[in-house]
């Protein structure tokens, strides 16, 4: 069953699924981000954010915890390679937090011009 086209399908959502369960179980970055995505979808639900609305949140949600998980797996796989202090892994490790960074950014500024018109 696992040969066939599907069943390869399949096993890569069991293994993506593992990943998330992984990320969020394990990394603080990705627990705090996660609780800010609910919190975001609580409001959206709360001031009843339009189609588009909830579209540009929900790609804002992901953006960040994409960029999270991916700077999580740069980091320790990192680690791994050098498990000792050296600059050009401290060099590819700020790269991916800048990553982060923008994709954060990103997010703050959709949720201001989704909810700052909200309060006015």
């Amino acid at each position: 069953m696992w040969d066939s086209y599907f069943g390869k399908r399949a096993k890569a959502v069991v293994y993506a699924l593992k990943g998330a369960y992984l990320l969020v179980k394990t990394e603080p970055s990705i627990q705090v981000q996660s609780v800010i995505g609910l919190i975001m979808i609580g409001a959206g639900f709360h001031f009843e954010l339009t189609t588009t609305e909830w579209m540009f949140q929900i790609f804002a949600i992901g953006l960040v915890l994409c960029a999270e998980g991916l700077n999580t797996a740069i980091e320790k796989m990192a680690d791994f390679i050098h498990p000792n202090f050296h600059t050009k892994i401290g060099f590819i490790k700020d790269i991916a937090a800048g990553a982060v960074f923008f994709a954060a950014i990103t997010a703050v500024i959709i949720g201001c011009i989704i909810y700052i018109p909200k309060f006015t």
